[in-house]
């Protein structure tokens, strides 16, 4: 009897380790046999912790289980959830990317094989770096992190950038609120990323890797490291990968938590030792990045899709997806919902049906008011923006940005102007203090909102221009997508702000 038990950091939180130490000890007591597996999870986090039973082939879910369900467990007494395939939640997503994730033992490169890994990098050994990157941009992928920017693009400026070394950097300093599809991806299937970031070594002629990780993630770090190890020890990573002529190793970097080192030029200022604050670009990383050398940075989610890209070819990849936005996309779904986790969906799904179809509507019962896309930096929409696919060009037409993807959901108690308020002093408290529209404008953002709650609707104008002022003259990211939530608040939301008070009067 084999039994699955996810060891993923959601889990944890919510007692998997207390269930796993009892399912021990009460198989000890009862004389019984069993295989104990520690999976990442499924991604249904309402559910967790989530007990798999395989026995006879088939594999059964239970949950959520406390430790003191176990002995009503063993005695046939809990009722089971069925296959995890055909939970509604689970059935209705196209998993790619996260194929492998909670079917897997993460830590097995035998299971990791015999679920289609390695297919991937074996392929793109036969194939030279020009014909891996045109891969890559065949399949239309681009990076999950944030920005969207084409992922083959980015690959083939280092790829024919001349110089003695180069460098792929996986960002995992996944910083915004309600994500959480970087960690577990790590968590549950690591050989999906080192296999990910080889093929990109390959493409690019980069024989070094780094992942960035945040030091709240001790799991996955823990994890990927032992990872690491074992792709070393079985020849996947190393002076030689997989018996070929190329060389390609790779280690983690632990960051000390600042949310500006999610943005590239930062983390690498942090990589190397640095205070990490922006860089003016030019010089671009691909071509002056990590020690000054062509680099590629790219996000988890996005290496960890480059796998079942050669494994399943560009165009399979391609063929999913709405316009520019090709393949499929882990919305992190968080906030007050009944159903929060992580679901992958090809592009194109469109927002209502992901807020009240698959993640149930709001937990209170209350009616949806608000949901914030892309973190806390991400636009606010309003129910009358559900009918918005889930696209880049898409949300960029509505004044938002699907950042990385996660969505958070807010019902009609919200307080709009607070919400845009702590916008602005998340990025008055994170700002790196480099440029002057970031380091200044976020403080007085926080003063001029604060002059709208005490009743002063004549600051409204004020707020907006400063707002514009930050969106085009940030260095990066953080300055430049604060007026995001601010501005979407300000548009969808206007009574909030005084404006239908003022004009009444």
């Amino acid at each position: 009897m084999k039994i699955y038990i996810p060891l993923d950091s959601a889990a944890k939180a919510l007692g998997a380790d207390e269930v796993a130490e009892a399912i021990q000890a009460e198989a000890r007591a009862r004389g019984l046999e069993i295989e104990l597996i520690r999976n990442g999870t499924r991604g249904m986090v309402w559910l967790e912790p989530l007990v798999e039973i395989e026995e006879n082939g088939e594999r059964l879910a239970y949950g959520p289980l406390a430790a003191s369900d176990v002995p009503a467990l063993f005695d046939g007494k809990i009722e089971t959830l069925g296959r995890v395939e055909d939970i509604p939640f689970f059935a209705h997503q196209t998993r790619l990317t996260f194929a492998r994730c909670g079917l897997t033992d993460p830590l097995s490169l035998a299971d990791y094989q015999a679920h289609g890994g390695l297919t991937g990098l074996r392929r793109a050994l036969g194939m030279n770096a020009l014909q891996i990157v045109e891969e890559v941009k065949t399949s239309g992928l681009r990076g999950r992190g944030g920005a969207g920017f084409p992922t083959g693009v980015k690959w083939d400026t280092v790829r024919m950038a001349k110089a003695p070394q180069k460098y792929i950097v996986c960002n995992a300093d996944e910083g915004d609120s309600g994500t959480f599809a970087d960690r577990m991806i790590i968590e549950g299937d690591p050989f999906c990323l080192i296999e990910g970031m080889a093929i990109a070594g390959l493409g690019t002629g980069a024989t070094k890797g780094y992942v960035y990780i945040r030091s709240e993630y001790p799991v996955a770090i823990d994890m990927l490291r032992q990872a690491i190890q074992i792709a070393r020890i079985e020849g996947v990573l190393g002076a030689s990968v997989l018996g070929s002529r190329h060389a390609f190793d790779m280690e983690v970097r632990v960051g000390a938590g600042a949310y500006v080192c999610g943005e590239e030029t930062s983390l690498l200022n942090s990589l190397e030792g640095k205070r990490g604050v922006v860089r003016a670009k030019p010089p671009l990383p691909a071509l002056e990045g990590f020690l000054g050398r062509p680099t590629v940075v790219n996000n988890v989610i996005s290496l960890a899709t480059v796998p079942v890209i050669f494994e399943k070819g560009a165009q399979f990849y391609a063929d999913f997806g709405l316009g520019r936005s090709k393949g499929t996309i882990p919305v992190q779904i968080a906030g007050n919902v009944r159903f929060g986790g992580l679901f992958e969906t090809a592009f194109g799904m469109p927002l209502g049906q992901l807020v009240e179809e698959i993640a149930g509507g709001t937990a209170s019962g209350r009616p949806v008011k608000a949901v914030q896309i892309g973190g806390p930096l991400g636009a606010y929409f309003s129910h009358d923006d559900f009918a918005t696919p889930f696209g880049y060009e898409e949300f960029d037409g509505q004044g938002g940005l699907i950042g990385h993807a996660g969505v958070v959901v807010f019902d009609d108690s919200a307080d709009m102007l607070k919400m845009a308020r702590f916008a602005m002093e998340f990025c008055a408290v994170e700002s790196c203090g480099k440029c002057t529209p970031c380091r200044i404008g976020a403080v007085r953002g926080v003063e001029t909102l604060d002059r709208i709650a005490a009743g002063d609707a004549g600051a409204v104008p004020l707020l907006t221009d400063l707002c514009e002022v930050m969106k085009d003259g940030s260095l990066c990211a953080l300055g430049g997508f604060t007026p995001y939530p601010v501005l979407s608040a300000l548009q969808r939301f206007p009574e909030e702000f005084g404006t239908v008070k003022e004009a009444a009067e």
